[in-house]
């Protein structure tokens, strides 16, 4: 045996031990019979097979939905503060489990440990968030004009959440999602990505042991393991009253006139393209911090990840020198090894797609700084490593208009504030953004209505690490939809309003008679 046999074991064998230390039988899971379909889950760290698990098939989707909707006519009657103890319970589950959970997404994702162990802190931060909110889901009253009355809203849960992740963030999206839609009274369908069915497996098996200890009915929680041909059987479906789904703009475009057409409730989360402006005042030993981390973190496969560097004419010679000696000194390679930073793509196909971009660029009249070479990592050789590209570019050319799932940064250069701005928005998508200023003015400009036109706006620091409080969502190709804080839990939620007459009399509205 190699050692890169050896290597591929001991992965197999990592994942197998954080999935039985979260209380998943892995010999039965992974055992399978002839007749049923199996996911294979690969490491993106050295493309090995870490485990192969069954899976469903679209047609069987119709029966999970089903079952997940029998729960919810029980489940929508615990009152919510109960709801949220259980969330509670699953929160500190979640806690006792963070190392396991964190191996997990390592081994199926490629990121390294401190990413992966801050995913899981996601998870656990949006449970207290949830268990807050419990308590929190207020209507209104309204003055009524006439004698007598009350005017008031309610709010109720929907039904059905058929929540479909992306491979990127495998836990915490759908974390966000789950805890505030049980905490609304709605029960979850889970269809995760194909490419990360143990992280998914083991969350499921956490959740729904807590869902049990606390006697919620069965299918208040509903994993669907499957391949992506399953996924429109969960968007058609007429019982799956919202269809929360994370992913491409590609994606976005084919589920929302599908759920459209039914009339259910879209929560959409897709494309990025984010960029960030770099004025003449901007702090730029800071600005280089935050923009590589937001650049390079996660191999550029965040949604969140900055694509698009828009720096003024007087500094951008400097703040290209600072990033380029950054980027050529970053560490690459193995994200379970200590002191690197950058890890695997998550597939050849995305090392391919990455190329294609760069030439294209170039052939737009954009010069490469450094990197977009595939990276060589011992043991690894079935992987995709590449060092993070940085590519000044003289226009905002079509592929730059484009995202491009790989850290690929453009750097191009403005003169005024406008100009930077149009930029900034002068692209299909609407996530994050952000702006490095210490002129006050500049900052206010760039969150006003005349300013960025994204979900999400910063100044001062990246356009990545979106904390858990805040709503998270774009505008444009990215969707609309908002998940995770503020007043996202609407989202889960239908209103009504309440007409309350205590009088002895049935007064009209708008002083209409019919005596």
């Amino acid at each position: 045996m190699t050692a890169t046999d050896d290597r591929a074991t001991d992965l197999a064998m990592r994942a197998r031990r954080a999935l039985s230390n979260c209380g998943t039988d892995v010999e039965s899971t992974s055992s399978g019979s002839a007749h049923v379909p199996m996911l294979v889950s690969h490491s993106p760290i050295d493309g090995s097979i870490l485990m192969n698990v069954p899976a469903v098939t679209a047609a069987q989707v119709d029966d999970l939905v089903s079952r997940a909707h029998e729960a919810f006519l029980s489940w929508r009657q615990v009152p919510a503060p109960l709801r949220g103890q259980i969330i509670k319970a699953f929160g500190r589950r979640l806690e006792e489990h963070k190392e396991d959970l964190a191996d997990l997404v390592q081994l199926e994702v490629g990121k390294i440990r401190s990413e992966a162990l801050g995913e899981v802190q996601e998870m656990i931060d949006i449970c207290d968030f949830a268990v807050g909110l419990s308590r929190q889901l207020e209507g209104r009253t309204m003055p009524s004009e006439r004698p007598g009355h009350r005017l008031m809203e309610t709010w109720h849960p929907r039904g059905v959440v058929g929540v479909i992740s992306a491979f990127n963030f495998p836990v915490a999206v759908w974390a966000w999602n789950t805890a505030i839609a049980l905490v609304c009274g709605d029960t979850v369908v889970w269809k995760p990505s194909e490419r990360t069915p143990l992280t998914a497996l083991a969350c499921s098996t956490l959740l729904e042991a807590v869902l049990a200890e606390h006697s919620a009915p069965v299918g208040t929680h509903v994993l669907a393991l499957a391949d992506r041909d399953a996924g429109p059987a969960l968007v058609d479906h007429p019982l799956a009253a919202v269809i929360s789904a994370t992913g491409s703009e590609r994606m976005g475009a084919e589920v929302a006139p599908r759920v459209a057409a039914r009339f259910g409730h879209c929560i959409l989360e897709l494309g990025g393209n984010n960029a960030a402006i770099v004025a003449p005042s901007a702090d730029l030993d800071l600005a280089v911090r935050g923009i590589v981390f937001a650049a390079a973190g996660t191999a550029g496969q965040r949604c969140t990840s900055l694509r698009r560097v828009i720096a003024h004419s007087s500094i951008i010679d400097d703040l290209l020198r600072r990033l380029a000696d950054v980027y050529a000194r970053l560490r690459v390679g193995n994200p379970l090894d200590d002191g690197v930073l950058v890890g695997p793509l998550i597939d050849q196909g995305s090392f391919d797609r990455m190329q294609a971009a760069i030439a294209e660029a170039v052939t737009a009249g954009g010069t490469v700084i450094v990197g977009g070479e595939r990276v060589d990592v011992e043991g690894c050789p079935d992987a995709a490593y590449v060092r993070p590209a940085l590519v000044r570019m003289p226009v905002q050319a079509d592929i730059v208009r484009r995202e491009t799932f790989a850290p690929i940064l453009y750097v191009m250069a403005y003169e005024t504030l406008d100009e930077a701005v149009a930029l900034q928005n002068g692209v299909p998508q609407g996530l994050s953004s952000s702006i490095f200023t210490l002129d006050q003015r500049e900052a206010e400009v760039f969150m006003s209505s005349a300013g960025s036109d994204c979900g999400i706006v910063n100044v001062n620091i990246g356009t990545s690490g979106a904390e858990i409080g805040g709503a998270f969502g774009g505008e444009k190709t990215t969707g609309g939809g908002r998940e995770s804080g503020s007043d996202s839990w609407r989202g889960y939620m239908r209103r009504a309003t309440n007409t309350i007459n205590y009088s002895h009399d049935l007064p009209l509205a708008q002083g209409v008679s019919f005596e």
